[in-house]
């Protein structure tokens, strides 16, 4: 993935009847339950394989699915699959999944993902320098107080720090960076087009960095002598992946992406119950109150954004 989780839209939805609002919303709402079982069965991976040949092989069948689908609705591309701008999020994907799994192979899901969710407070601070939008002091206030609370979360200097809680930070920021590449490439692809081609090069990547560690033996690949059950697992971490990446393009293509953003905070909730009910982790209280600062400060940047919006549509709309 193209892990979407700010869940930044990959085409410019259009103003639709409700009808298509509707739908859009429903497949974010499956989207976002979905998203915490791909991450509840990779934790599991990592139990049996090296995180870092979890994602590889998660990219392998990932493609694997987009490409079947790729072949299937080949009138749903549009643009070249192969291009520097797509390799580059190729990258950006594999950054963000390899902080992600990585995190997961030590520490609770829920806590991985609330410190995951300061993507969208990373990606105000590019949204000047790259994208030339104008950000205003309120929103600046509430990313600093989102960092504020994954500091929270992560504990620097305390008893409770160890350093692989920056491994969810550095896939934020590598996911924020991959959705500023995604709304660049969606002005001439179309979801399809840029899905199939990221994880082509997230592919190739993910593969070339296991053969280098594995090479110098920082890793040990353990397909061989892995248990039955992964060799099910894989695919189905691969074929979910890609669903859940095309269902949250799909539903910025039909709504807008303020009606959709709320939905975004379902995936923690998915992540606490299904952290409980599989490895019986529940957050603490400093975990909790830092996942709620975070959570708050996002909601707040994406009404001010929602608002920017609005003032901007009524200032461009024809007078009469």
């Amino acid at each position: 993935m193209i892990r979407p989780r700010s869940k930044s839209p990959v085409a410019r939805p259009r103003r639709g009847p409700s009808g298509e609002i509707g739908t859009g919303m429903a497949l974010m709402v499956v989207a976002m339950a979905l998203l915490p079982v791909g991450d509840t069965l990779a934790k599991l991976l990592t139990g049996v394989l090296p995180p870092m040949e979890v994602v590889a092989w998660r990219f392998v069948f990932q493609l694997a699915a987009l490409s079947l689908l790729a072949l299937l609705l080949r009138h749903r591309l549009r643009g070249p699959i192969f291009s520097p701008l797509l390799a580059l999020s190729g990258l950006c994907a594999v950054v963000t999944m390899s902080g992600l799994v990585a995190a997961f192979a030590v520490m609770p899901i829920a806590t991985a993902i609330a410190v995951f969710f300061v993507e969208p407070l990373i990606l105000v601070l590019l949204a000047a320098p790259l994208l030339g939008e104008r950000i205003g002091p309120r929103r600046y206030a509430a990313v600093a107080v989102g960092f504020l609370g994954a500091l929270v979360v992560i504990r620097p200097g305390l008893d409770g720090f160890t350093p692989a809680a920056l491994l969810p930070l550095a896939s934020a920021t590598g996911y924020a960076v991959n959705a500023v590449i995604l709304r660049h490439a969606a002005r001439s692809r179309s979801a399809l087009t840029i899905q199939t081609g990221a994880t082509f090069y997230a592919t190739l990547i993910s593969l070339g960095l296991l053969a280098l560690l594995t090479a110098t033996g920082l890793v040990a690949p353990l397909s061989a002598s892995a248990p039955g059950w992964v060799w099910g697992m894989l695919p189905l971490v691969g074929m979910l992946s890609a669903a859940t990446f095309l269902m949250i393009a799909e539903a910025f293509r039909r709504a807008e992406a303020g009606l959709l953003a709320p939905f975004q905070y379902l995936e923690i909730v998915g992540a606490v119950g299904l952290g409980f009910a599989v490895f019986g982790d529940l957050p603490d209280a400093m975990t909790a109150l830092g996942t709620a600062i975070i959570l708050g400060s996002g909601a707040y940047v994406v009404h001010r954004e929602r608002a920017a919006g609005q003032g901007a549509a009524a200032q461009t709309a024809p007078q009469g």
